[in-house]
């Protein structure tokens, strides 16, 4: 039964996937051109209902626990760090914010060919990097992304381990483009832990075990970034050590 659950709910979040590209590329894009003083607003209300439609489906037709999320400020300036546990982080972060969308730092493959993503990656305009650039694009990835950084009126929200860790563990943060974020304006830092995902990190992970997910989410700050020609790395270092302790908590059940 547990598996069936799995399959249908994966059935419907991909047939909805499918079902919504052509909305986002003939309603909400035209739209979002049309009325350009109204982007924020119709970026943000569509983004949320996607993720929130997954979750849903997670939850309630696969059997996953998903925790209740907390509210995460949208005010300019504002920048999330986030562990990578999953595929269910980007709707997870994009459900927390509380009247906004983020521009989320992405690997470039995934602008690529996926339905609908790669199609809304675009349209949101989120920076991307990738791993296996060459020198000359990487500059350019990391020039890029701190005009993102510096102007965005949207918070940013960056995976600082870069990939999704195989243990649950906080793995190593890679720094670059975390520390080119912060040495572009003063932040104010939201950090968001979760926990239960992992052993279910990819879509094929799902169907035989989603309804053994039980998440959970822990959300620290604000942390305040004012320094943005200071030396970035101790304060990375420390925020990363915060989040391996309130993750070593919520696995002793323990108050974050």
């Amino acid at each position: 039964m547990s598996t069936l659950r799995g399959y249908l709910a994966l059935f419907l979040v991909l047939s909805g996937l499918l079902l919504c590209d052509p909305v986002q590329r003939f309603v909400v894009a035209p739209a979002v051109r049309l009325f350009p003083s109204r982007r924020g607003r119709i970026l943000t209300r569509w983004q949320q209902a996607l993720a929130r439609f997954i979750l849903r489906c997670f939850a309630s037709v696969g059997g996953a626990h998903i925790p209740k999320l907390p509210r995460l400020p949208a005010d300019p300036g504002t920048l999330v760090i986030m562990n990578h546990q999953s595929v269910l982080d980007i709707p997870l972060v994009v459900a927390s914010m509380d009247g906004s969308y983020p521009l989320i730092v992405t690997r470039r493959r995934y602008f690529r060919w996926i339905p609908l993503i790669s199609h809304m990656l675009r349209l949101y305009q989120y920076p991307e990097v990738d791993p296996t650039a060459n020198t000359a694009k990487a500059r350019k990835m990391l020039t890029d992304l701190s005009v993102v950084a510096r102007d965005a009126a949207p918070p940013v929200a960056i995976f600082p381990e870069g990939t999704r860790t195989r243990d649950g563990e906080i793995g190593r943060f890679k720094t670059r483009g975390l520390r080119k974020i912060l040495s572009q304006r003063s932040w104010t830092i939201w950090v968001l832990v979760t926990d239960g995902f992992w052993e279910r990190a990819k879509m094929k992970h799902f169907v035989g075990g989603m309804g053994r997910i039980d998440g959970r989410i822990e959300m620290l700050g604000p942390f305040r970034w004012e320094e943005a020609e200071a030396d970035p790395r101790e304060f990375i270092a420390g925020i990363r050590q915060r989040m391996i302790e309130v993750l070593e908590k919520m696995r002793a059940g323990l108050p974050a």
